[in-house]
């Protein structure tokens, strides 16, 4: 019984399996080979007397819950999240994948002029490609957008102008962005504030919503 309960058990923590490697002295190889009651036979290690199996996902099983609501508005709310963040999500994520891109090419520039020639190509690249459809954002939607990218890079959005345009400029931009109720020095904070968004996030990537 306590065999299959800790096979059960393995669906619940395969995500931490995946990111922390297996605690234990014993190599694979060495370990005890049990059969579970359906047949299926697996390394194991023994914990304070229980047999545990260990089995290596190739990719990571997720469960979720059923997402209630206390009320009509409630949901609404939730809906309107999700689908801002669908439309702030893909900018966020091409932030990323420029900003690899652009600190793979900027490796071998030595000099301090060449690297503000190199990213003022960049600034105006994203500017012809992005610039109109990030005005049709609303405030809510920059906001968020603000937040992902943090998400994306490692980065504020602050950090990234300043690289971009240099301190100055950042202050200017930032001094603007709180008037209208943003902040380019906010931090994406997955496990407080953005909790929730967070969670969105995830179950978009892995195309569940």
């Amino acid at each position: 019984m306590k065999l299959l309960f800790a096979f059960l058990l393995l669906a619940t923590v395969a995500q931490a399996q995946v990111k922390k490697k297996l605690t234990t002295k014993a190599p694979l190889e060495k370990m005890p080979v049990v059969t579970a009651p359906n047949g299926i036979k697996c390394y194991a290690v023994i914990i304070d007397g229980d047999t545990i199996p260990v089995v290596y996902l190739r990719k990571p099983v997720y469960c979720e819950d059923k997402r209630t609501f206390n009320n009509f508005v409630q949901r609404m709310r939730y809906n309107r999240l999700v689908h801002n963040i669908k439309i702030a999500l893909p900018y966020a994520k091409i932030a990323g994948k420029k900003m690899k891109e652009y600190n793979t090419l900027l490796v071998n520039v030595k000099s301090e002029e060449e690297k503000h020639r190199v990213m003022k190509k960049v600034e105006d690249e994203m500017r012809k490609e992005f610039e109109k459809d990030l005005k049709n954002l609303t405030i809510t939607q920059g906001r968020l957008l603000l937040k992902l990218i943090d998400r994306e890079t490692g980065n504020t959005s602050y950090t990234l102008v300043k690289e971009l345009r240099g301190k100055m400029s950042a202050t200017f931009w930032q001094a603007l962005a709180i008037v209208f109720g943003n902040d380019l020095k906010a931090k994406y904070e997955p496990d407080g504030d953005d909790k929730q968004v967070e969670e969105i996030v995830q179950l978009i990537e892995r195309g569940r919503i």
